[in-house]
């Protein structure tokens, strides 16, 4: 499917609050920190963690984020960069409007959406000090096999139970993923930093799809909205732009 994009002249990249800037930086530094401290603990309590370099099973699952933690990624992007974000974006917007379902959006986002344009030829992401918090809190306590897309599709019903035992006997787990609990429940302060930087900033907060908030990020018209905290202006630019949708941009 090809996806055709509107347009745009080429512009710098709009100037965001340093102090926003810097809120996210501040946050992602102190969940690094706490989360290498619970890893710790967790392996020498014999806690296994599956994920490492140039594992990418889970980097084409829908990611999302708040407008700040957008912005500090739109503001290291190359052109070439952003513009493989731009498409993106728009695919991801496409697969929102053909999925009956919260289920079929997530597995057509895997499957036809694909894989994140940041993500290198070696399997690591290339721009990895800005990742979101989602993709800094998601850790498999079993093997990545279980992380890749269409798995749970695939298996049998006597797999599924299976896959649902191990997971209530793996530490760590909320017995219902594989994914490590702790560390998502860590990032919770990040999310709320977030929210207090956008209020004192913008007076508003916006969330939404991570290809396509880093993408409205690098929008002049979008972005001076947002900063005279005009919702509804805001909304429109991003219908202008192909790039609105309820579930994926939510402005409060």
């Amino acid at each position: 499917m090809s996806v055709s994009l509107p347009s745009s002249p080429e512009l710098p990249t709009p100037s965001y609050p340093a102090v926003l800037l810097g809120t996210v930086e501040a946050a992602y530094a102190r969940y690094e920190q706490q989360a290498a401290q619970f890893m710790q603990g967790f392996v020498a309590q014999s806690g296994q963690v599956y994920c490492g370099a140039g594992c990418f099973g889970c980097c084409n699952m829908p990611i999302r984020l708040s407008l700040a933690e957008a912005a500090l990624i739109a503001s290291v992007l190359s052109e070439t960069e952003a513009k493989r974000v731009e498409k993106h974006a728009h695919k991801v917007i496409h697969n929102a409007h053909q999925a009956r379902s919260e289920d079929e959006y997530v597995l057509g986002h895997r499957l036809k959406v694909g894989y994140c344009p940041l993500l290198g030829p070696d399997g690591a992401c290339t721009r990895y000090a800005v990742r979101p918090t989602r993709c800094r809190d998601t850790y498999s306590a079993m093997p990545a096999v279980y992380c890749e897309a269409g798995a749970w599709e695939a298996m049998t019903p006597a797999e599924r139970r299976a896959y649902q035992q191990q997971v209530r006997r793996t530490p760590g787990t909320d017995g219902e993923t594989h994914f490590i609990e702790p560390l998502e429940q860590l990032s919770e302060p990040v999310w709320q930093e977030c929210a207090r930087a956008m209020q004192l900033a913008w007076q508003l907060e916006a969330w939404g799809d991570f290809w396509v908030l880093v993408t409205l990020a690098r929008s002049h018209d979008f972005m001076g909205a947002i900063t005279a905290g005009r919702k509804g202006e805001a909304l429109k630019v991003a219908r202008r732009l192909g790039l609105e949708h309820p579930e994926l941009l939510e402005l409060v």
